[in-house]
């Protein structure tokens, strides 16, 4: 009696992988025939390409919640980037009201638009830093002109509200490192709304964690709070891949880095002042920050300025 179970359920397993054989050849004819419908419609093999980019879109979502490409499935490719990349670094774009603790983190709005003016006429264009890895690391085109990346800290309002309109008049985006416990809307905090927004126009979303903590402080439950919950929550809310960190007033150690890079982030950036560099440690880039005062042409100055090497990174930086 055994033995006939076991035969029988045997045979119950090879005809369960039948069903699962045949079911998924049927769907490779389905769209096999969509494919030639498509490509009979247009009269070329583009609609086929991209019948198999949603068809390969679609499998990868069911299959791998949570994980987003960084670049389309043709992106023409090459050898890997050489360019250096120069890094912004915004916080508020506002006037500083009496009192603020740190005014320099202010730039007006006039400012603002001055400035990525001047960059425009200068021949400079922006990019994400998911581009910037796709260019170092497989060759994706970063287009004409100079590359370069204008991130946004912390979460304030004024980032939708005055910065967005003048990068989209100039047809860029921007990287904002958000914190999940940032202002609320009513003090001067992006809202959700806002953050989707920003994503619409093409921005991109990276974190500095949840509440803006000195890293280097923390145990290690904190730690991976901060940094691997930040990630994954971001992640399901906004459906955004959230592939950078952002070090938290730029502190950082050996712990801190392991940390990020557990999380599965593809690097991160500090605010050691000189150019990203492709052969730089891709969890320790620099960044040039933006103070209040800078006009369009001393934003220059400061970028060009900075071209040379960085000096090589401490354990930390404030």
């Amino acid at each position: 009696m055994e033995i006939e179970a076991l035969r029988a359920r045997r045979a119950e397993r090879r005809r369960q992988i039948r069903r699962r054989r045949l079911s998924a050849a049927l769907i490779v004819a389905a769209i096999a025939a969509v494919i030639v419908i498509v490509v009979l419609a247009s009269g070329s093999g583009k609609g086929a390409h991209a019948v198999v980019d949603a068809a390969r879109s679609s499998s990868s979502g069911a299959s791998r919640a949570g994980v987003w490409a960084s670049s389309p499935v043709h992106a023409r490719t090459g050898p890997p980037g050489t360019q250096a990349v120069p890094i912004l670094m915004y916080h508020v774009i506002a006037a500083p009201p009496a009192g603020a603790p740190f005014p320099g983190l202010y730039v007006e709005p006039a400012e603002f638009a001055e400035q990525m003016h001047a960059l425009a006429r200068a021949g400079w264009h922006a990019v994400t830093l998911d581009q910037v890895e796709e260019y170092w690391r497989r060759g994706v085109s970063l287009g004409a002109g100079k590359p370069i990346v204008i991130s946004f800290d912390n979460g304030y309002n004024s980032q939708y509200t005055q910065a967005l309109p003048v990068l989209r008049s100039l047809g860029w985006v921007g990287d904002e490192n958000i914190q999940l416990s940032g202002l609320p809307p009513s003090q001067g905090g992006l809202g959700a709304g806002q953050i989707r927004g920003l994503l619409a126009a093409g921005w991109e979303l990276d974190t500095q964690g949840i509440s803006h903590a000195d890293l280097i402080t923390l145990d290690a439950a904190q730690l991976h709070d901060q940094v691997a919950v930040a990630r994954a929550t971001l992640q399901r809310r906004y459906h955004a891949p959230v592939n950078w960190f952002c070090y938290p007033s730029g502190h950082y150690n050996a712990t801190v880095v392991a940390a990020v890079k557990a999380a599965g982030f593809t690097g991160s950036t500090t605010v050691v002042p000189g150019w990203a560099h492709p052969d730089d440690d891709p969890y320790r880039l620099h960044r040039l920050r933006v103070l209040g005062g800078t006009t369009g042409r001393g934003l220059l100055e400061l970028v060009d300025g900075a071209r040379a090497d960085p000096p090589a990174p401490a354990s930390y930086s404030a």
